[in-house]
């Protein structure tokens, strides 16, 4: 039974519900000039992920856990592709497209998209940053070697888009762009490059079929490697797209519903013919920029697709792409963080470094995986390197019973342990030594062997060594992993566990 919530996701009254179908259409004129350059990308006919965004986009919509988002296969999963079509044809990549739905299901099973938590606001702000930029950069050869007509359409249709919403938001003005340009280059032909120039479009449905390959452990050793990367790269931009929306709408959503509804929708998809897909942020923002906000709206930019695509095809033909760039164009600059230029000054240096790696690498490979998977590590390495300085061991000195106090504080852990070590002096004159770790944490084994070492060499040099103020997860970790804290040359240290 659907519970109330679910049921919200697909009606929220009449009025929306028209936005969510007008915002959908907008977002299948988006969608198509993407897929058809990706499908190229991938080295496949553009049929192949016309059809596979038709699929995704109707089961993503019951199955998947962001309302309003719209995926297709484009995006960095065509990038990874390419390869296995060259070297083995169409049919191995349907069955690595299905393995991979088959991964990204586990993945949502057991709820691993909790690994998105390490993704820093620097890396997704470089993420988006990136997107906006790709998109772009993806509509400067459709204004390259055009005559003055292209360039007139292309302003003709950011003067409505931009325009038309002072007047009415009744239809959404990228709407109005498409149809007001096709009736112009109907009525005045002129040498201008329409959508039936991008590629050969569908001239029928897709049919269910199990891909044509030899079910053996060959065909897997093939398609393994492709599927995980497919799985992992699909999983990474669909999880930044939701979690876009997520900030756009100022609403929470399943992500690890999201990514089993991604795997069911990228095995049907692999089943009717189609490459594997993820979220598409360009179009995404733009259906939400235009109203979309539930579920509809992601049906909608499906089945349009389709419909549009068969039926209408003719007519579809005649759209131009100045049409579909100058939405492009739309999208690009409101999918980019404008604000983010003036934090590049007000945020700390590391957060501005991370940032502008994510958009550079991304750029640079037109990978958005590699951009977050850099981003993520430098945050990783810039969090440890600060937290490492953080870290502290003062020296003191009780006369009364000459004993060398070392007081810890801080945290204590791979990145840190050197440091640690190294504020000891291990040619200690005073017969005992106290380490005192109240006010610091040992967080792994190479703390804990840090601080074994420390206290073997003082030892060999017939230094009585106490450890007191472990905390009760120090003292487990000590315990298991270096008992030579507590045994050693006849002595018993006291270790306090509180």
């Amino acid at each position: 039974m659907f519970s109330q919530e679910y049921r919200a996701s697909w009606f929220r009254g009449v009025g929306a519900a028209r936005c969510d179908v007008l915002a959908g259409m907008v977002g299948t004129f988006a969608l198509i000039p993407e897929v058809i350059a990706f499908s190229f990308v991938a080295g496949v006919d553009p049929q192949v992920g016309l059809y596979a965004s038709f699929v995704i986009g109707i089961v993503i919509a019951f199955a998947g856990g962001r309302p309003a988002m719209i995926s297709g296969a484009a995006g960095s999963v065509a990038l990874v592709v390419g390869a296995l079509v060259q070297a083995h044809g169409l049919a191995y990549l349907l069955a690595a497209t299905v393995l991979a739905g088959a991964f990204q299901i586990v993945f949502g099973l057991l709820k691993l998209d909790v690994l998105l938590r390490y993704v820093s606001r620097s890396v997704r702000t470089g993420f988006v940053n990136a997107l906006a930029i790709l998109i772009f950069s993806a509509q400067v050869p459709q204004m390259v070697g055009v005559d003055w007509h292209t360039w007139a359409l292309i302003a003709a249709g950011l003067a409505i888009i931009y325009l038309l919403p002072r007047l009415t938001r009744a239809v959404p003005s990228p709407l109005v762009c498409i149809v007001v340009l096709t009736a112009i280059t109907m009525a005045v032909p002129m040498p201008v490059h329409t959508i039936a120039d991008l590629g050969r479009l569908p001239d029928g449905l897709p049919h269910l079929a199990l891909p044509d390959v030899p079910f053996s452990l060959a065909t897997l050793r093939i398609v393994f490697p492709y599927a995980l990367a497919m799985a992992a790269v699909g999983l990474l931009e669909s999880m930044m797209t939701a979690t876009v929306v997520d900030d756009l709408t100022e609403t929470a959503s399943s992500k690890a519903r999201e990514c089993t509804g991604l795997g069911v929708a990228n095995m049907a998809a692999g089943l009717f013919g189609g490459i594997a897909g993820c979220g598409m942020i360009g179009q995404t923002v733009g259906n939400v920029r235009y109203g979309g906000r539930g579920r509809l709206s992601t049906l909608t930019a499906g089945v349009f697709l389709l419909v549009v695509l068969v039926p209408l095809r003719p007519w579809v033909a005649q759209v131009p792409v100045a049409a579909l760039v100058a939405i492009m164009i739309m999208v690009s600059v409101s999918t980019f963080s404008w604000g983010s230029l003036a934090d590049l000054v007000r945020h700390p240096k590391v957060s501005s470094v991370v940032m502008l790696a994510t958009v550079a690498v991304t750029v640079a490979t037109h990978d958005l995986a590699a951009g977050v998977v850099v981003g993520v590590l430098l945050s990783g390495v810039f969090f440890a390197f600060k937290v490492t300085r953080l870290m502290d061991v003062s020296v003191g000195h009780d006369p009364g019973s000459d004993t060398r106090i070392y007081t810890v504080s801080g945290q204590v852990f791979f990145a840190s342990a050197d440091v640690f070590a190294q504020r000891f002096d291990l040619r200690e004159t005073a017969p005992h030594v106290r380490i005192d770790l109240t006010r610091a944490h040992l967080w792994d084994v190479t703390a804990v062997a840090a601080l074994e070492d420390v206290v073997a060499r003082l030892r060999r040099h017939d230094t009585a060594v106490t450890v007191v103020g472990l905390n009760q997860a120090s003292a487990s970790l000590v315990d298991r992993h270096a008992p030579r804290v507590r045994e050693g040359a006849g002595l018993a240290p006291a270790l306090d566990p509180a």
